[in-house]
């Protein structure tokens, strides 16, 4: 996450944003030593912990998008708590090793992820919809509609 906008890639930090939840961890990188913690329980609980999540706001809802590749919708939930607060999480399960395969190399990301946003006074929570389709979560959160005000022509006498 950075302070400084994105000049180049037009999406906005969402450092400052007061609807996130997520709080930064400067250690959250450092892989420290443990005498509890080996190498593969440490992969294991790292997780993909990063799932990146927008959040954008149309005028009749706000549309959270996340990727998730691999994942089945069984193994993602998406829940809603009564402090207006959507949690979105998941678990992708490690493959089983053979001892006869010889790994090169491992890159991908297993384990348990949780993202969780606060939504504003105009969510309509009881009609939240999630749908998951190509490793795309897409989670909609109708608006409340706004009263425009009455506007009444006056005639003038005179």
């Amino acid at each position: 996450m950075s302070l400084i906008p994105s000049w180049f890639g037009g999406r906005r930090s969402d450092a400052f944003d007061p609807f996130s939840l997520d709080l930064w961890d400067p250690f959250k990188d450092f892989p420290f030593p443990s005498s509890s913690l080996s190498a593969s329980t440490f992969a294991e609980n790292s997780a993909f912990v990063n799932t990146r999540i927008d959040w954008r706001e149309t005028p009749e809802s706000h549309v959270f998008k996340a990727d998730l590749p691999g994942l089945k919708k069984e193994e993602v939930k998406v829940e809603i708590e009564d402090d207006r607060v959507l949690q979105i999480s998941g678990e992708r399960k490690v493959e089983k090793e053979d001892k006869n395969d010889k790994w090169h190399r491992v890159e991908r990301s297993s384990g348990k992820f949780m993202r969780r946003f606060r939504l504003p006074e105009n969510a309509k929570m009881d009609k939240v919809k999630a749908s998951m389709e190509n490793g795309v979560l897409t989670v909609t959160v109708p608006k409340v509609e706004e009263k425009k005000p009455e506007v009444k022509a006056i005639d003038i006498s005179g």
